[in-house]
């Protein structure tokens, strides 16, 4: 957890940077080049055998390069990187074999799955902002690149942590759509996964094609 509040640190010291640059750029300005996410997690396309699962939760953080594509600064695109932590509750049980690892359905679920990852946010931006109001609406929308840094499976029951990183048959690249709305500091966000989070993995003759849909709020620093 210390690590995250030194990332958030250092996140506005290049804040206060940038938003420099942006005072002498006359009617041009900088806009919301900080984020953090704060959302609550869903598994989707779980299969039935697949007791549901408890409170999932996740949380990003990074920075966006704002580039006006007006005059008015009012829309924009939005290019950035950042680091991604997920954790998701689920019914599935990872087994580790001589060829590998495989999923069976568990008896709980309350399994974890803990993810880091690497986050490549691309926006549309349409806000209605100026160089003189900091509170306004927007709407942006986009879709988000993740790479897979680290992942973790934890058996409730047994306490067991398994580490996957490596392996083949977890989907190291993740793609999915977002977007972010509202007013002032605190705004709805969306992400909805196009990938699934398994490569081709089976349970008996059923294919595995879990994906990951998030819902929460977006907090924009100048």
């Amino acid at each position: 957890m210390n690590k995250f509040y030194v990332i958030i640190l250092l996140l506005k010291v290049i804040s206060m940077n940038a938003q420099k640059d942006s005072l002498n750029l006359g009617d041009k300005y900088l806009e919301d080049q900080l984020y953090l996410d704060i959302t609550y997690n869903v598994l989707k396309k779980k299969l039935k055998e697949v007791k549901s699962s408890s409170f999932s939760y996740g949380a990003c953080v990074g920075y966006i390069r704002d580039i006006p594509i007006v005059k008015s600064g009012k829309m924009a695109l939005g290019i950035g990187i950042g680091y991604g932590y997920d954790s998701f509750a689920h019914g599935l049980k990872v087994v580790e074999n001589n060829s590998g690892f495989t999923l069976e359905v568990s008896n709980s679920a309350d399994n974890k799955l803990l993810t880091h990852n690497l986050e490549m946010p691309l926006q549309f931006r349409l806000r209605s902002s100026n160089s003189r109001i900091y509170s306004f609406w927007r709407i942006y929308s986009g879709v988000k690149l993740s790479y897979n840094l680290r992942n973790q499976f934890i058996d409730a029951q047994s306490n067991e942590i398994i580490p996957i990183t490596d392996v083949s048959n977890f989907n190291k690249f993740q793609l999915g759509l977002t977007m972010s709305s509202g007013y002032g500091t605190f705004n709805f966000h969306i992400y909805y996964g196009l990938t699934s989070i398994l490569k081709s993995e089976l349970i008996g003759q059923n294919l595995i094609d879990t994906k990951v849909f998030k819902i929460g709020v977006s907090l924009y620093i100048l």
